[in-house]
């Protein structure tokens, strides 16, 4: 059984003068920061407050690269070729590098958001594209893989670091993707019935789908949504079970 977790969230989606999340608060529970870079949301001003914010609390930052889709928040999909994703995955890591770089701070990891990382999930070139981008910015950035999903032979694949990243506030199908929010219940509201899916997945290396079918994943990175109401019941929730099974929670990079 794991001794450490890491939990990362994403991060710094307000826009202007829309406020999307309540950052300062979950960046008190969690280890690593997945920072929005300004396509699916967030922008320069947002990042660089997310990053000062991170810094300040001693949480890793990595950039959530998405489709350019503002008013679509990143979750529909788009009709991209390999080397235009590509370019835009590094595109966004630049940017958000060059806040961290101006705090002293580098890019821990990357992490595909929305509707991208929903085709990364079950699509291996698309995986592909992702993890080579990542290994082209930098060999020491970590690729975040849907735990047993093609990522993880997409990054083996391409040889970059990467962790397996399992979700406390999700519902799964029985092939390890991630039920569509788009169905009711989907998303995990119920602090208690998160911390129990997020201990059975550290201690017991499965999760049970929505049909009731245990599938097997390997913990890395533990990921709660903190856009989501009750979010902070759930991230405390979740922090005390864990101190009570002496799992400590560090950044995926220590």
């Amino acid at each position: 059984m794991p001794d450490r977790i890491d939990i990362n969230c994403d991060m710094g989606e307000s826009f202007g003068v829309y406020k999307l999340g309540r950052d300062k608060e979950v960046m008190d529970y969690i280890s690593s920061a997945n920072i929005a870079c300004g396509w699916h949301a967030g922008d320069p001003l947002v990042m660089e407050e997310t990053v000062r914010l991170a810094k300040e609390k001693g949480v890793a930052v990595g950039a959530h690269p998405g489709y350019p889709d503002l008013l679509g928040f990143g979750r529909r999909r788009m009709d991209l070729t390999p080397s235009e994703i590509e370019a835009y995955i590094l595109y966004q890591m630049g940017a958000l590098s060059a806040f961290a770089k101006a705090h002293g701070l580098q890019l821990q990891h990357v992490k595909a958001h929305g509707a991208l990382g929903n085709v990364a999930f079950v699509d291996l070139e698309t995986s592909k594209t992702i993890a080579r981008a990542a290994a082209r910015f930098s060999k020491e950035i970590i690729f975040v893989a849907l735990a047993g999903s093609v990522m993880v032979q997409a990054a083996k694949e391409v040889g970059v670091r990467f962790v397996e990243e399992v979700y406390a506030d999700r519902v799964y199908n029985p092939d390890g993707t991630l039920q569509s929010r788009k169905i009711p219940g989907s998303v995990i509201h119920d602090p208690e019935k998160a911390a129990k899916q997020a201990l059975t997945i550290i201690q017991q290396g499965y999760v049970l789908a929505h049909d009731g079918t245990k599938v097997k994943v390997k913990p890395d990175t533990l990921c709660i949504h903190g856009d989501t109401p009750g979010a902070i019941a759930i991230l405390q929730k979740i922090r005390e079970e864990l101190k009570k099974a002496s799992i400590a929670v560090k950044p995926m990079g220590q």
